[in-house]
């Protein structure tokens, strides 16, 4: 059974490259409201037609309405609606494809012209042309979630050369020049902010409306536009490798991977529909052997009602129809399936096994505790900073962030003590900073209260005495606590922990979040082992959620793969089946919910079609049923089931 193709490629983005109306003070329809009219023009002119028709037979107004005049009255209403059907069903036949729907509408309407059942052949083909109408409607309005994406790409760049900025395209700027995005501009590339500061509004990317505020020296992703002052940037890729071309291509391609129940239906449909059309051929001339008062016309009539019913336009259209809202349902949401099979792989998901950094935790180092025993806090941490300053660890970093202009002090003769930590002079004073065992190694004791501290800690001794000490942790993502509850509040079964990181700062973080079952120090090739061993259970369906390169063979492996934070890690990108954009683990459930919503209205509308179908093809085969109950079944339910399908692009997925 074959239908249009949606190609999103095809989306007019001609109207947001720089086009400018020009107001000459008159009221103007514009070419699209202009287009749209004529789109309804044909099926509003058959109605109105068909209606007279309808009116002049019922009241019997005109005594000449009969005859030929009415054939042709008839016969002008049904070309509008029922010429552009037998054209793109005779395509097809020249194209070795006799048994699609244009072919069963144009036979079962022709049919009813020749037994004289003028009305019902317009009204059939009218509904059909109206239910072609609310398709392309629903699938304009599932469109407009990519079209949002499509308007935010880029058009211009300015770029410096020669010494000033010009315009260019952005396909022409290569990697490392300094561009300049003003006030209010889309940031044609992904860069690093040569700026001091800068603000954007990046929700064409992730979904989240808030203003990001970034420092200089940070990434700024293309898509993202500018809210506060000009900035310049030194690209750090080119415009098809950017983030928001990338994004645009998963998205655009997610709708040639089709999900099982769509490569089934459709499959069915190519064996359904000429089953339909020989069982419809045998209803006509077989009741010749086994009824006594056969009626050729009679059971031509009940054939024709039965190929008007048994048209399967409800699953063709409804079905691909509801999966394209969901892929931009989900998009709208800051969340990129790859895919539909991937919106239904989540539906299946009990096990959800995650990494712990950079994903439910920041994966940047934060001072959690500072413990100072020989001298004010403010004393202690200056020496500390001072010898920091000498670091380039990212432990270094999370210190030199207790005072942001650093320490007073100054440390000389610093040397790295291999695995330990760091020795030097600050103020004429020696100073120790590092791990146990440089204090150890040092003879320097230490209190017996930091054998029980699971955190990174870094100890300081000055002149030969333990100073104090200062933990250091990765703080857990703003909504870690509330996504850990809503994955368990979608039904998952159990929740795993594989981390990299320290085994005891594993399961202090699991603990916290009340997950399941953790398990640290692990390297890639641990964690894809683990992740295989929980495949072998039969029952067990696995989605990975990482974030980063280490994370790449589990996220392939996984039965979905979910990327954390996918702008800025193109690993994830290539390998995950789902990006969360937002780098926010409540997504993780949603995203869940997007995909149980999908199959669930995908279900009712395969259960409506079929349901009504059954019934009215029973009622018909008997001579119960007439061709307006065949609209009804055919028309109807798809009419119904396209509407049902767009319900899922009104939803409003709140976290709870």
């Amino acid at each position: 059974m074959k239908k249009k193709k949606i190609n999103l490629r095809d989306i007019d983005t001609n109207k947001h490259s720089g086009e400018h109306s020009h107001d000459d003070g008159h009221n103007h329809s514009s070419p699209e409201e202009i287009s749209n009219f004529r789109t309804y023009l044909p099926a509003i002119f058959s109605f109105v037609m068909l209606i007279a028709g309808i009116a002049i037979d019922y009241f019997d107004a005109f005594p000449f309405f009969k005859g030929w005049i009415r054939v042709v009255w008839y016969t002008v209403a049904y070309i509008p609606v029922g010429f552009p059907v037998i054209r793109e069903g005779w395509k097809s036949i020249k194209n070795g494809d006799f048994f699609t729907e244009f072919f069963l509408m144009s036979i079962a309407t022709l049919g009813a012209f020749a037994i004289g059942e003028y009305p019902e052949g317009v009204a059939v083909m009218l509904f059909y042309a109206v239910g072609e109408l609310f398709q392309n409607a629903a699938v304009n309005r599932a469109k407009g979630n990519i079209k949002a994406l499509l308007d935010v790409r880029p058009n211009e760049a300015l770029v410096y050369r020669d010494g000033d900025f010009v315009s260019v395209n952005p396909e022409t700027v290569e990697i490392g020049e300094k561009i300049q995005v003003r006030v209010g501009e889309k940031v044609p590339l992904d860069g690093i902010l040569l700026s001091e500061k800068g603000s954007f509004n990046t929700a064409a990317l992730t979904g989240e409306s808030k203003p990001d505020t970034i420092a200089k020296g940070d990434t700024v992703f293309a898509g993202s536009i500018n809210l506060d002052g000009v900035i310049e940037i030194e690209t750090t890729k080119e415009f098809k490798d950017s983030s928001i071309a990338r994004i645009l291509d998963m998205v655009q391609n997610a709708t040639a991977r089709k999900s099982k129940t769509e490569l089934f239906i459709r499959k069915f449909a190519r064996i359904y529909t000429p089953i339909v059309v020989f069982l419809a051929i045998g209803l006509t001339f077989l009741p010749f052997f086994f009824v006594d008062d056969y009626v050729f016309r009679d059971w031509l009539y009940r054939a024709l009602i039965f190929l008007v019913i048994s048209c399967p336009c409800a699953l063709v259209i409804s079905i691909p129809l509801g999966y394209f809202g969901g892929l931009g349902t989900a998009s709208r949401n800051g969340i990129l399936f790859k895919g539909a099979s991937f919106l239904d792989a989540t539906t299946q998901v009990n096990t959800v096994v995650m990494d712990k950094t950079g994903t439910v935790t920041k994966g940047v180092f934060k001072i959690k505790e500072i413990n100072s025993i020989t001298f004010e806090e403010a004393e202690f941490m200056k020496y500390l900073m001072a010898m920091e300053e000498q670091s380039t660890h990212p432990i270094a970093k999370a210190i030199l962030e207790y005072k942001a202009d650093g320490s007073d002090y100054e440390a000389t003769d610093v040397s790295e003590v291999a695995g330990k930590g760091l020795k030097g002079t600050v103020n004429g004073k020696t100073v120790l900073v590092g791990n146990k065992a440089l204090m150890t190694s040092n003879n320097i004791e230490v209190p017996s209260e930091t054998d029980g501290i699971v955190e990174s800690i870094v100890m300081v001794s000055i002149d030969g005495n333990f100073a104090g000490y200062v933990t250091i942790a990765d703080e857990l993502k703003d909504d870690a606590h509330q996504a850990i509850k809503q994955i368990r509040d979608a039904g998952i079964s159990k929740i795993i922990m594989l981390s990299g990181d320290k085994d005891s700062i594993t399961q202090q973080v699991a603990k916290e979040l009340n997950i399941d079952w953790a398990k640290g120090g692990l390297l890639p090739e641990d964690k894809l082992n683990e992740v295989e061993e929980l495949k072998k259970q039969p029952e067990t369906k696995v989605a990975f959620i990482g974030d980063g390169i280490n994370d790449a063979p589990v996220l392939a492996a996984s039965g979905v793969g979910i990327a954390m934070g996918g702008l800025g890690s193109d690993v994830a990108i290539e390998t995950a089946d789902v990006i969360i954009q937002t780098d926010q683990p409540s997504k993780i459930a949603r995203a869940i919910k997007i995909g149980r919503s999908t199959r669930r209205i995908v279900w009712q509308n395969i259960g409506l079609a079929f349901g009504v179908k059954v019934i009215v093809l029973i009622l018909g085969a008997g001579g119960l049923a007439t061709m307006w109950e065949a609209v009804f079944a055919d028309v109807g339910v798809a009419l119904l089931a396209i509407l049902n399908a767009v319900r899922l692009q009104k939803m409003k997925w709140q976290d709870s």
